[in-house]
């Protein structure tokens, strides 16, 4: 295959996916999840290329972009790091970055059933997590702990903007997601699936996480609110139930991101 193209004009238009993304990932006035997938670093990278995305360009330094594995057809740029700031917006670090095309949320069906509806199965349902490195964090511990999905409320941040895959380090693009769009009363589609549902917050009467058994649950979805509120209390009262992570006395609650890491790895 061809090397990669050199660019030394920032208003090249070939690299006009990466222009300004300092200002966001989509075109100003356009609407939330819409847009192209932008993907910082290596490893971020070559989990795209390795993901069901469709890679639109490729844009970094010469050595990273040495550094991919990139298929035949993957069109790849390569510019100095002062053009490349140039034209991003900020000075990128990572020194890489890739433009994909946007592939819809999973059904909502599919998610919930697998690809074995006897299996177990777990995922985690965000209610109002508008905070995108927040959203990009639990994504990682999902794939990490062994979660299957993601399930969002219609409040929810994009799990594919721009700094959500970043701190995901671009395991959120192998994680499928689906919206719930009743909130809460869609919490009940979960339990018709089998699905026992349990809700975090730090309330005293809330049981202790480590009592419930994953063995007795073999399908659980964990809720988890935003930083700060938690979970609202109508979402609360829809799950099957509420838990709370012991902690010592003084401390009235974890960061939602190492919340959910704790939780998928207790009921694993």
């Amino acid at each position: 295959m061809a090397g990669p193209v050199v660019i030394t004009d920032p208003l090249d238009p070939r690299v006009a996916d990466f222009r300004d993304l300092k200002a966001g990932d989509r075109p100003a006035g356009t609407a939330r999840g819409t847009g192209t997938v932008i993907v910082e670093g290596v490893p971020a990278v070559e989990r795209l290329l390795a993901s069901p995305y469709r890679v639109r360009a490729v844009f970094g330094v010469p050595r990273r972009v040495a550094a991919l594995d990139l298929p035949d057809g993957v069109p790849a740029y390569e510019a100095d790091k002062w053009v490349l700031s140039e034209v991003i917006g900020f000075r990128l670090t990572r020194g890489v970055v890739a433009s994909a095309d946007r592939r819809p949320p999973a059904d909502l069906d599919d998610l919930l059933a697998g690809p074995d509806p006897a299996a177990p199965r777990r995922l985690a349902v965000l209610e109002a997590l508008n905070d995108a490195e927040n959203l990009g964090s639990i994504a990682r511990s999902a794939v990490a702990l062994g979660v299957d999905g993601l399930l969002l409320d219609p409040r929810c941040a994009d799990p594919l903007y721009r700094r959500s895959v970043r701190v995901s380090m671009g395991h959120v693009l192998g994680l499928p997601f689906a919206v719930l769009p009743e909130w809460p009363e869609g919490l009940e589609r979960l339990h018709h699936a089998g699905y026992t549902t349990v809700a975090l917050t730090p309330a005293a009467d809330a049981v202790d996480l480590g009592d419930l058994d994953p063995v007795a649950h073999p399908r659980t979805a964990v809720l988890l609110g935003a930083e700060g509120p938690g979970l609202t209390p109508e979402a609360q009262r829809a799950a099957t139930v509420r838990a709370r992570i012991p902690m010592r006395a003084g401390v009235d609650s974890l960061g939602v991101a190492a919340a959910a890491a704790i939780a998928f790895a207790t009921l694993r």
